[in-house]
């Protein structure tokens, strides 16, 4: 997983406005590195998600917006005083100049106008700078390399150095979200990303080294520490603290990185460069999980992916609901969208919530034959057979949920 630094400089505006970006096959969430998967079906409090839906819910629920994650960012980062800071953030609530004043408890009305003006003079210096910026690329030859993730450093190690992390930091946040101590339970899991990581390196501990576990077992352990074992086990996957396999049948902690105190522990004991029949044995286990990792990624490359279209009929009344897709394995998608109640088709929508899920039946109409031919267009060829099967089978109007055919 890509640290949060390295996604904010290599994002686009558009992206880091939204919140997320698409890599490959893979949604990532820029305030954390969270990612979902394209085809991946993702459960939440009892709903179902496709994955760049799932992603959406994540930056609420994890991060609330991306404005309020970007405001807590550190003035190296943003560039804003903590006065501009504080003015944004009563800004973005849609308050007025009178009532920021009185908040903030700065100057006067006026005094709020003229900090609004500014900002939109920094504003508009920001584009023209970005303009400048992008001209310079092309010219300038003797300019630094793009920011280059590290390769084979350990996401715990790379967060350690991203966020500097002092002993007094340390125990002030487990101070705060650990109210009975640090054997007890977490009080909150809603916080900044600096804080979730000191929180994560505690309950990593509470997980033997060498040791693996079946998910039953994590989730008991955890269970311990917050009520809601799932998420917490996310983030400890994600952020490179806990390994498992691919099927989630075991876990295991990884070789700590957090503090350095495992391997200089092992190096005191040794003359300062051995390792201990512990360490290898985890080296061992690391290495043969990274070739079965290998193994499925391979075997996930020979999966045959097929394009073609597919139809939603409504079995009580007869109308159709057409569509093609390059991949007919994410055709389900449309199944649980339907049942969030946020497909695009409207009308579709309401039959749905009026007839109920049993009434429709989702199914291939014809999948794309491809040619062997270099020159072939598997997009237009796509296009071209969905506007056959729209001609075929006329769902608009009383037939379909296309609307009328003339305006379609």
């Amino acid at each position: 997983m890509k640290s949060t630094d390295v996604i904010l400089q290599t994002a686009s505006l558009e992206e880091i406005k939204r919140g997320y970006l698409k890599e490959a096959s893979n949604y990532v969430c820029i305030c954390c590195g969270y990612s979902t998967e394209v085809g991946i079906i993702y459960p939440e409090d009892g709903v179902l998600y496709e994955a760049e839906r799932y992603i959406r819910v994540h930056l609420e629920k994890t991060h609330g917006s991306v404005f309020e994650y970007l405001l807590e960012q550190d003035k190296a980062i943003t560039g804003l005083s903590d006065v501009q800071r504080g003015l944004l953030a009563q800004f973005y609530e849609g308050k007025k100049d009178a009532e920021v004043q009185q908040a903030l408890g700065i100057g006067s009305a006026s005094t709020i106008r003229n900090h609004r003006y500014m900002l939109k003079e920094k504003e508009r210096q920001a584009k023209i700078f970005l303009a400048l910026m992008e001209l310079l690329k092309s010219k300038d030859t003797h300019a630094p390399a793009e920011f280059v993730t590290p390769v084979n450093k350990p996401v715990g190690q790379m967060n350690r150095g991203l966020f500097d992390i002092s002993d007094q930091d340390r125990a002030k946040v487990l101070t705060k979200y650990f109210s009975e101590g640090t054997d007890g339970m977490l009080t909150t899991f809603q916080m900044q990303q600096k804080h979730k990581f000191i929180v994560l390196t505690e309950i990593i501990k509470r997980f033997e080294p060498g040791r693996t576990y079946t998910e039953k077992q994590v989730k008991a352990l955890l269970k311990q520490v917050y009520h809601d074992d799932v998420e917490i086990r996310r983030y400890l996957v994600d952020y490179g603290f806990l390994g498992r396999e691919a099927d989630g049948s075991q876990y295991w902690r990884e070789v700590d990185q957090v503090d350095g105190a495992q391997s200089s522990t092992g190096a005191a004991s040794n003359g300062g460069h051995s390792t201990t029949v512990e360490e290898n044995k985890l080296k061992k286990g690391e290495l043969e999980r990274m070739n079965r990792r290998k193994e499925l990624q391979e075997q996930a490359k020979e999966v045959k992916i097929e394009a073609g279209v597919y139809q939603i009929r409504n079995e009580q009344n007869g109308k159709v609901f057409l569509d093609s897709t390059p991949n007919l394995k994410t055709m389900n998608g449309q199944k649980f969208m339907l049942q969030m109640g946020t497909h695009l088709n409207r009308s579709l929508q309401a039959e749905w919530n009026e007839y109920g899920g049993s009434a429709f039946t989702i199914e291939v109409v014809e999948k794309l034959k491809k040619q062997d031919n270099p020159f072939f267009d598997t997009k237009d060829a796509l296009a071209k057979l969905l506007q056959a099967w729209m001609e075929k089978l006329q769902p608009y109007g009383e037939q379909g949920y296309h609307g009328d055919s003339k305006s379609s």
